[in-house]
């Protein structure tokens, strides 16, 4: 396989051009999302955590964590923020705790969601219904691959 200047082939440097361009692309996502969710004094974390507890509710704690792909620590302290500013309540239930937005949570749902929904539709807006679900379709079989360490 010929080399060029980089020292590496064609394919491998294919490969790491990819790369680059999904994290410069997420990069700029999360840099433009969080400017656009500080009119409501979101971070995308507490977005997310809003719109899940939203669609999900009432969800326990461990639900959560596992949906948001974080700690139960990282959960907890997410929680606590969340629930300071009046947008979500937790009972206990036996053992779990179940998380519920509040009407002032369920408002700012309602509010933003359709929002942000528009906000990220503009990012893909270069791109037809095709090219977006063929790109949907790419990144889910890219994420269910298992990447195995390379010596």
């Amino acid at each position: 396989m010929a080399k060029n200047y980089f020292g590496r082939s064609h394919k491998e440097r294919l490969s790491l051009l990819l790369w680059f361009r999904l994290a410069r692309f997420y990069n700029q996502s999360i840099r433009l999302s969080n400017q656009h969710l500080k009119k409501w004094d979101l971070t995308i974390a507490q977005f997310d955590l809003l719109v899940q507890i939203g669609a999900h509710q009432p969800i326990s704690q461990q639900e959560l964590a596992e949906k948001l792909l974080v700690t139960k620590g990282n959960m907890t302290q997410m929680l606590a923020k969340v629930e300071k500013s009046g947008l979500i309540e937790r009972k206990q239930e036996w053992r779990t705790k179940l998380i519920s937005l509040t009407e002032k949570g369920e408002q700012l749902f309602e509010e933003i969601v359709p929002i942000q929904e528009q906000f990220q539709a503009a990012q893909f807006h270069s791109l037809t219904k095709d090219e977006q679900k063929q790109l949907l379709t790419l990144l889910k079989k890219l994420q269910k691959q298992k990447i195995s360490k390379q010596n």
